[in-house]
């Protein structure tokens, strides 16, 4: 009987672990804390959103420069298969306003529940408090450590890697397999948090009054990089900006605050409305006994946290000429001093370089070693992106490990 180590216990790593065992492969899960699912759990916990119901094709532009590795993987376990996978386990999906796709219990612990019931009667064996530490010299031998410290090894045939990046430490994902990857040989961009708010220097005045205001329908973009757009609510907090519109565009953040200082967002307040549709209702609806935010307000809608933001970036007072109120509510400089750490983000960007996997995913370094999910470097914005692309990984990982091991029965 062919065996198989799966390292992690998140999606990435089960959905491997069920391919592996409905193959026939006994397979023995290994997770460093003390329950598996942790952290896909806690992002339930608002609403499980598992995948997008959008085209393929437009799926795909939201993983940028991993778009072409990752087409293969999506194609093969795509947004349909993920729903019809739920259904499966009892947990049948709907199609959310935004196009963003939802169980019908709207919660993880349902699924995890039947997905833990369905792994025990396919006879995956999970092993708790176990952390990978490294490979011996020996083939398919790994060296874990328990919780008392006590290292010990095992073997396997073959070996799926899924430890998630750096984002939620306390849930498991510590990034803590970076280093002994690189001693090892393999590869690995620098962990970065991905789907991530930024900070700016608010005035005081502004952050006690505004922070948990959203701003509702706005459009982001980096100074100088107009090709990133954001769309969606934003969120103002004490320390600066955060949503989907800021996350969707977060590697173009980065890739500006590596750069030349500053880097900064426009914000766009009206984003359906054109700069000369702005100056003309602006020009037109003016009356002299209004206020400035009476006037925003009664001309273009604009809410009170948005014009407080037009004051900000302003230094206090808004200009009263229509031409230059409307650029600016069209692009409202926020200033960018660095993103929120990484600890405090949703994902990470970085991971196994892409250049030391086949395109099973399996390690060139170590023959018969997959690598799954988040600790590939690529990363993508919330929306269901993320769990999507995390399970079309460890699919592919272990029906990369199965054809592997079909290969070396054959020889």
């Amino acid at each position: 009987m062919r065996t198989a180590s799966i390292v992690g216990g998140g999606p990435a790593g089960l959905i491997a672990a069920e391919e592996l065992a409905r193959a026939g492969v006994t397979v023995t899960v290994y997770e460093h804390t003390n329950a598996v699912c942790r952290k896909f759990l806690l992002a339930g916990r608002g609403g499980l959103n598992i995948t997008h119901s959008e085209p393929l094709t437009r799926m795909l532009t939201r993983y940028g420069t991993s778009a072409d590795r990752l087409a293969p993987m999506l194609t093969a376990f795509d947004a349909a298969a993920l729903r019809h996978w739920c259904a499966g386990l009892g947990q049948e999906t709907f199609v959310g306003s935004s196009g963003r796709v939802f169980p019908v219990a709207f919660r993880a612990t349902p699924l995890v529940r039947a997905w833990l019931a369905r792994l025990d009667e396919l006879g995956v064996r999970i092993e708790t408090r176990r952390r990978w530490t490294a490979w011996t010299d020996q083939p398919g031998e790994l060296r874990f450590a328990g919780s008392d410290g006590v290292e010990t090894t095992t073997r396997s045939d073959v070996a799926v890697f899924a430890l998630g990046g750096a984002s939620w430490p306390r849930l498991g994902s510590d990034g803590g397999w970076v280093e002994a990857f690189r001693e090892h040989g393999v590869r690995v961009a620098p962990l970065r948090a991905a789907n991530v708010g930024v900070e700016a220097s608010w005035s005081e005045v502004f952050a006690d009054r505004f922070a948990g205001t959203p701003l509702k329908n706005v459009a982001v973009t980096v100074r100088g990089q107009h090709g990133f757009v954001g769309r969606g609510d934003a969120m103002i907090t004490r320390h600066g900006i955060e949503g989907g519109p800021v996350y969707a565009i977060g590697a173009a953040i980065r890739d500006a605050l590596d750069g030349p200082p500053p880097c900064v967002l426009e914000v766009d307040l009206r984003p359906d409305l054109s700069i000369e549709h702005l100056t003309d209702r602006l020009a037109r609806r003016r009356r002299p006994k209004d206020s400035t935010s009476t006037w925003l307000r009664r001309t273009v809608g604009l809410d009170p946290v948005g014009a407080a933001l037009l004051r900000e970036a302003s230094g206090g007072a808004i200009t009263q000429e229509p031409a230059a109120a409307a650029a600016l509510i069209k692009a409202v400089p926020v200033t960018v001093t660095t993103t929120r750490p990484i600890d405090r983000a949703i994902s990470t960007a970085g991971g196994v370089a892409w250049s030391d996997v086949d395109d099973a995913l399996m390690l060139y370094a170590r023959p018969g070693t997959f690598v799954a999910g988040e600790m590939l470097d690529w990363e993508a914005p919330t929306g269901g992106y993320l769990l999507q692309a995390s399970f079309s990984t460890g699919v592919a990982a272990a029906r990369g490990a199965l054809a592997w091991l079909a290969q070396h029965d054959a020889s």
